[in-house]
């Protein structure tokens, strides 16, 4: 799954931000990689020039999924670290819902290994025909 970040001029450290966030949604969300084809990160400081107060680092995460709508949250905190944390969060909470209601409805292919006779014998059970 291919990660974008997107930072405003008030956000330091873009490199590794670039590769913490892709490590970071690479390891929460691996169980959407079938479904997700790429995910845009954008950090922006909501009152800019570095002024102090209540909850200003906003993260704003939009996944693309192969054949379907993107999904958008957003997390705003006064720490990048905890909005970026709780974006995930959101964004997988929101992956479930929109995913699973695919799995209930259109049964749609996926990669399995309850088909595959070679893992039921792994575990000692007979394969079915």
């Amino acid at each position: 799954m291919k990660v974008q970040v997107n930072a405003s001029n008030d956000i330091h450290n873009k490199e590794s931000l670039e590769r913490w966030a892709s490590d970071y949604l690479n390891e929460h969300l691996t169980r959407f990689d079938q479904d997700i084809t790429s995910i845009e990160v954008q950090l922006t400081d909501e009152n800019h020039a570095g002024k102090g107060g209540g909850a200003d680092k906003r993260c704003m995460l939009e996944a693309r999924i192969a054949g379907r709508a993107p999904v958008a949250v957003t997390a705003f905190s006064a720490d990048q670290n905890v909005a970026f944390r709780a974006a995930t969060e959101k964004l997988e909470h929101a992956l479930d819902h929109a995913l699973g209601k695919l799995d209930r409805r259109e049964h749609r292919a996926r990669e399995t290994i309850r088909k595959d006779a070679t893992a039921t014998d792994v575990i000692g059970v007979p394969p079915q025909p």
